[in-house]
């Protein structure tokens, strides 16, 4: 090894040691037990305190230990152990299956002073960036990886079946238990949220980008949940012949197959019918589910919006529907 090489290996290192001996303090494992007085152990994962007084953002897989997405909100007790020994019970305030993140509060401790990791931008990442983990991966805790980011802008699906759209994929090792854990960069901000390894592959790992987490984490203070719009209607992405797609003067060359509708749904009442294909909402072009799905967010839930379908190819234009998507409902 050269002595160039020894001192950017030793800049590199300090680097990473710097991170972790300020944002290590504010990462805490998550332990899930039974409700109703029992000390049954049922799970549990990695988070950190993103607020001086006592916020812990994490995985929503994490804070469920396997409860299905829908119904009532777990039942379930959360416990806190901090990168010093102590540990807390933390309040459950909300989490959103659809982008795997959650947020709890840690209560019966003096606020206002506790170490914790700022959350950063995610936008202006760039491959090759140092990314740092640090978790409780296997029950060993504050463990410390460091990486680069390998990709961006990934996708990946959740337990509900919807695409979290922006993900970071990294090199920096992740094992079971990381999962809600920060990625940092060499500033020490947070970058994204751990939440996925590809078992049977090596150093291919994946975090939800902090951007999205700045988009959720209101409403979960806020609702306790991320408000979305409703249709009710079953779907698939469809690929849509060239003299459709030219015909009616398309920007993509998919759409939405609307499979089934729900009876007195708002789809019903405006008269959307099985064998549309939607292919725009409020002017946004739907290209596939996960498309609508995306478009679908809380500012158009009780409020117009203009729907456009093809219906049978012999139609001679587009059919526009103004429809009310109502709220969905998920604890």
């Amino acid at each position: 090894m050269g002595a160039n090489d020894a001192f950017l290996q030793d800049a590199y290192s300090r680097t990473v040691s710097d991170v972790v001996e300020r944002l290590g303090p504010s990462v805490a494992a998550v332990r899930l037990h039974g409700a109703g007085g029992t000390d049954e152990r049922l799970g549990g994962g990695s988070g950190f305190l993103f607020t001086p007084d006592g916020f812990v953002l994490t995985n929503s897989h994490v804070v469920r230990a396997g409860k299905p997405p829908t119904g009532a909100r777990p039942e379930l007790r959360h416990q806190v152990s901090l990168a010093d020994g102590r540990e807390f019970d933390a309040r459950w305030v909300g989490d959103d299956p659809d982008t795997d993140l959650a947020v709890l509060s840690i209560d019966g401790l003096s606020k206002g002073s506790l170490a914790h990791a700022p959350l950063g931008r995610s936008a202006g990442l760039r491959r090759g960036q140092v990314a740092i983990a640090i978790g409780n991966p296997l029950g060993f805790e504050h463990t410390v990886t460091a990486g680069i980011v390998s990709a961006l802008g990934r996708s990946m699906r959740t337990s509900t079946g919807r695409l979290i759209p922006d993900v970071i994929q990294t090199d920096a090792a992740l094992n079971p238990g990381n999962s809600g854990g920060p990625l940092l960069d060499s500033n020490g901000d947070v970058i994204g949220i751990n939440t996925a390894i590809i078992r049977g592959a090596q150093a291919i790992c994946f975090a939800v980008a902090v951007d999205i987490a700045h988009w959720v984490i209101p409403q979960l203070l806020q609702h306790g949940r991320v408000r979305r719009g409703y249709l009710g209607v079953a779907g698939q992405t469809q690929q849509l012949h060239r003299r459709v797609v030219l015909t009616y003067e398309l920007p993509n060359s998919s759409g939405v197959r609307v499979m089934s509708v729900e009876p007195g749904s708002p789809a019903a009442r405006v008269g959307v019918q099985e064998g549309d294909v939607i292919v725009g909402l409020d002017g946004v072009p739907i290209a596939s589910v996960d498309a609508l799905h995306q478009t679908l967010d809380a500012s158009r839930v009780n409020r117009d919006c203009v729907l456009k379908l093809i219906r049978g190819v012999r139609t001679p234009a587009p059919l526009y529907l103004t429809v009310r998507p109502s709220e969905a409902l998920r604890a």
